[in-house]
């Protein structure tokens, strides 16, 4: 467990935690570690150039109000997000061009984009709004700003826009920089201060990715924006915020998010660490020791490829590039050597170092960092064992097969009715899968969660007993989870509301071929085992054969013959599942009704048998 960044600071300055804002006022450092430019990455930069040459006189992304209002009339969030988004992207874009180069086409540029964000009506993404709750409007009030996701994304930007060419904007269009620093503090920092219900700081043992994510970008603007006592106020409740998170980060490193919210997670938080070190001359390095688990979860949860173990809403194969670069600093400066590698794998001298979807804070960080623009070549650790006990989630993988089995609860952040689950890859791409997250809507966050498909306990490989699935909620739980070795086992009834069913016990061992074995006590009803399998399926008498996609090596599941199975089709229209998965997935439902048990073998085909 990391030790609390609250007592970390007081030690420092030594003095009480009641102390710190006043002594960290003349100890805190302004501003924000942007270095030069001057040796970027040329492939980035020449990647910036090429998109933003392109761009040159035509109209900016505008964001519109009634696509704000739309998350609140039919649901979707898109169509405002991705304009917005596209904006911040191309602003990024010519800061690190006006910075690299200065170029006075680039300084415009900077100057329209920035002072576009600046008369954005709000940075809170319309779908986090409170407005509505609080002032029954469903657009943004203006005189009541909601710092979420998008506000600390927003402010986070300026702030290292500010770093970099703050100076070389002013000297043209003097002023600019004082528009910055107001909007600022008048969208985020003051209303940080004011408001201290934030549904985002959460509490210990109850906490998600916005926490360390918010935090992280509120430090940055403090140390560009603020001076004196107001920035130390600042930057200690932002600490004394993200200890929350901080006592919520299991020993293990495990992310229940699942891995694509390790970014903007648990990385979030080192990368806030990097900045107190810098601002405070806090022991960055001694923290980020105590995160060494955590800086192992992205190797731990993958497959091959571009896949991933994909639990939650996380996705099994990646769409966005990610900030290995962050990673690959944090490994490195404890000596992680294994996260390292693994981070280094995804740095290829031929292609950018850095994407513009990253942000501009991470992309700053990246772009002229010397060790990541030399690392390389990487490895892959694929660990043969991980267990991870906080989210009970047991990883095994040899040449052929990896397994992958979670208990665990349904009320887990972003939870799927999952408890029991397991996937299985084939050369690294999974056939027995979790479908993983939808595009976001309105439903996504609320009490319709449920309603989706991809949520329910019906569409992953557990079983479905007198009709019903698991239900959300912590109390629906693994209970009794043991692991031997290559073997984890534990009772799934507890996730279940059905009448009669007193036990079952799933097996789920890795022994060559991935073996799964169900005992129950269930008093009459019908019931299921059930997977949700991805590829080309061929159904036979006590047996389906899976050719993967990807031209992955096909596998062979079998079980009992007397226990009749039938395929249910889910076609697939969604891209944030099409992209994983293709145009279906399958659904493989085996009737064990009046049964007590059920072995189901899954074993690794020659690829000459698909």
């Amino acid at each position: 467990m990391i030790r609390p960044l609250t007592g970390a600071l007081a030690s420092l300055a030594g003095v009480d935690d009641d102390a710190l804002p006043a002594e960290l006022s003349a100890r805190l450092r302004g501003g924000l570690p942007a270095g030069s430019l001057a040796e970027a990455d040329p492939v980035t930069v020449a990647a910036f150039r090429e998109r933003a040459e392109a761009e040159l006189g035509t109209p900016w992304p505008q964001p519109l109000a009634r696509d704000a209002a739309r998350f609140h009339l039919d649901g979707d969030r898109i169509a405002w997000e991705h304009p917005a988004f596209a904006r911040q992207h191309r602003l990024t874009r010519v800061a690190v061009l006006a910075a690299a180069t200065g170029e006075g086409r680039w300084i415009d540029e900077t100057l329209n984009g920035a002072i576009a964000l600046c008369e954005q009506s709000s940075w809170c993404w319309p779908a986090h709004d409170d407005t509505l709750r609080r002032h029954g409007s469903v657009l943004a009030t203006v005189t009541d700003p909601y710092v979420d996701l998008g506000a600390g994304e927003a402010v986070g930007q300026l702030a290292w826009l500010d770093a970099i060419a703050g100076e070389l904007v002013e000297g043209r269009y003097p002023g600019f920089r004082a528009r910055l620093a107001h909007e600022a503090r008048t969208r985020v920092l003051d209303p940080f201060v004011a408001r201290r219900d934030w549904r985002w700081i959460g509490e210990p043992g109850h906490v998600n990715n916005w926490n360390p994510w918010i935090h992280g970008n509120v430090i940055a603007a403090a140390l560009q924006f603020l001076d004196g006592a107001e920035r130390a106020r600042v930057v200690s409740l932002a600490v004394e915020g993200m200890d929350h998170y901080v006592a919520a980060l299991p020993d293990d490193g495990a992310i229940d998010e699942g891995y694509a919210y390790w970014w903007n997670g648990a990385c979030r938080l080192v990368e806030a660490l990097d900045l107190l070190a810098h601002a405070t001359g806090l022991d960055a390095a001694g923290h980020l020791a105590s995160v060494r688990e955590t800086l192992a979860f992205p190797h731990r949860m993958h497959l091959g490829g571009d896949w991933f173990i994909s639990v939650s809403d996380a996705q099994a194969r990646q769409t966005d590039p990610q900030p290995w670069h962050a990673l690959h600093r944090a490994a490195t400066r404890i000596g992680a050597a294994d996260a390292a590698a693994f981070a280094a794998l995804h740095r290829d001298p031929k292609r950018p170092a850095v994407a513009e979807a990253d942000g501009l804070g991470r992309v700053v960080r990246g772009i002229a960092d010397p060790a990541w623009l030399a690392a390389g070549p990487g490895t892959d650790p694929l660990p043969a064992r991980t267990w991870l006990p906080s989210t009970q989630m047991l990883v095994v993988r040899d040449r052929a097969l990896t397994v992958a089995t979670k208990g665990g609860h349904n009320a887990e952040s972003h939870n799927h009715n999952d408890v029991g689950s397991f996937i299985v890859a084939s050369g690294g791409v999974p056939v027995i899968v979790d479908a993983g997250r939808p595009t976001y809507d309105a439903r996504t966050f609320s009490d319709a969660r449920y309603e989706l498909w991809m949520m329910q306990s019906e569409w992953h490989g557990v079983p479905f007993v007198g009709g019903r699935g698991q239900r959300p909620g912590g109390a629906y739980a693994a209970r009794d989870v043991r692991v031997d070795g290559r073997s984890i086992s534990m009772d799934l009834a507890g996730a279940y509301d059905a009448p009669g069913l007193a036990s079952w016990i799933r097996t789920v061992s890795h022994d060559g071929d991935v073996t799964i074995t169900d005992s129950w006590e269930l008093a009459g009803g019908e019931a299921e085992v059930r997977l949700l399998l991805a590829g080309s399926v061929e159904l036979g008498e006590g047996s389906c054969t899976v050719a993967p996609i990807d031209g992955a090596p096909p596998v062979v599941i079998e079980w009992d013959g007397a226990a009749p199975a039938r395929l249910v089709e889910q076609p697939l229209e969604d891209p944030m599942l099409t992209h994983s998965w293709g145009a279906r997935l399958t659904r493989l439902d085996i009737d064990v009704t009046g049964r007590s048990a059920l072995t189901v073998r899954v074993a690794a085909l020659p690829k000459d048998r698909s």
